[in-house]
């Protein structure tokens, strides 16, 4: 299926099925989401070194304040 032929689809939906798609659609794209979070905060990931310097000032007694 296209995404032309999905959007025509979408288009008939009722206002309850339509709820219902977004709502699936919202899952899947926060799990999505997590999962790129945690890939770059992962070791190794693009963000790694951040959690590695928060961590170390936290370590060493120097907690920032985030305001």
């Amino acid at each position: 299926m296209s995404v032309v032929e999905i959007k025509e689809a979408v288009g008939k939906l009722s206002s309850a099925e339509l709820a219902e798609g977004s709502a699936y659609i919202a899952k899947i794209e926060a799990k999505e989401w997590d999962a790129k979070i945690d890939a770059d905060f992962a070791p190794g990931g693009r963000l790694a070194s951040v959690i590695e310097e928060v961590r170390a000032d936290y370590q060493a007694g120097r907690p920032r304040d985030l305001a």
